[in-house]
């Protein structure tokens, strides 16, 4: 259930592919050391891109299937470039209402990526326990954990992070979201349910380099702020219109916190 523009998925991609926790990969590696072959779904695939940043680390033949409920998504995700000995099908999914059914038939393993911070702690508890019933092993990468570090620092920014991280809060399609919480979250249900649990950090690091997706993020807080308190707009204005000149002035770094996890049976 991705409900992200195909623009935005496409931005992000590269950054995301940068921030992926090498330790947390090298667990999923050594999870499927001595494996000929791995069937994998993924949740919320998106365009696919968990698919790109993991199949290096899985052995050569590779069965995805790729879950989403936006069929264009979907469909452009089933379409792009893979190596010969990957077969994937795209599989249309509500997953808010059909999890279940999502994680049937053939499967070795569940990825995920920028999705756990959106859903509630109800369907978080309905994924590890079908998870564990199957003895599956789960990769859910890059989930918000509510840290954003901005410079040069502004003295709104606090205040607009806040505002975000309420918003992320939010029911995102699944209920109310865990937002900042996700990892925490599933890292103890996890382990509630016999899991090992391995996570790390997978920050964005934003420099110079990456004005749109910057400009993007400033945009997207402000409009969230602006959402959660809709009397301090002209202050969130001003805050977004002074941000926006440190892009634009190659001043602007930004750091938004991310966390990895792998957890598998031993």
């Amino acid at each position: 259930m991705s409900g992200f523009s195909s623009t935005w998925l496409t931005l992000r991609e590269p950054y995301d592919r940068r921030a992926r926790n090498g330790a947390v990969l090298e667990a999923v590696r050594g999870w499927a050391a001595g494996r000929s072959s791995v069937a994998v779904v993924d949740l919320a695939c998106g365009l696919g891109s968990t698919l790109r940043g993991v199949t290096e680390s899985l052995p050569r033949r590779q069965s995805w299937r790729l879950t989403d409920n936006d069929l264009s998504l979907l469909a452009r995700a089933a379409d792009l470039a893979r190596p010969p000995d990957l077969t994937v099908t795209a599989v249309p999914v509500d997953l808010a209402h059909d999890l279940e059914a999502a994680l049937d038939g053939p499967v070795e393993l569940i990825t995920t990526s920028a999705l756990l911070d959106l859903v509630s702690h109800e369907w978080l508890d309905r994924l590890v326990t079908e998870a564990a019933a199957r003895r599956l092993p789960i990769y859910a990468a890059l989930s918000y954990d509510g840290l954003a570090t901005l410079e040069p620092a502004d003295p709104f920014d606090a205040a607009v992070i806040d505002a975000v991280n309420q918003h992320q809060r939010r029911d995102k399609g699944f209920g109310p979201a865990l937002g900042p919480d996700a990892t925490d979250a599933a890292a103890a249900m996890l382990d509630r349910a016999g899991y090992h649990v391995d996570r790390e950090r997978s920050d964005w690091r934003l420099g110079v380099e990456s004005p749109h997706l910057q400009r993007e993020l400033i945009e997207g807080w402000a409009r969230a702020a602006g959402e959660i308190d809709p009397s301090k707009r002209a202050a969130i204005e001003r805050w977004r219109e002074r941000r926006i000149a440190h892009v634009n002035n190659q001043r602007s770094r930004i750091i938004v916190g991310h966390e990895d996890l792998a957890a598998w049976f031993d």
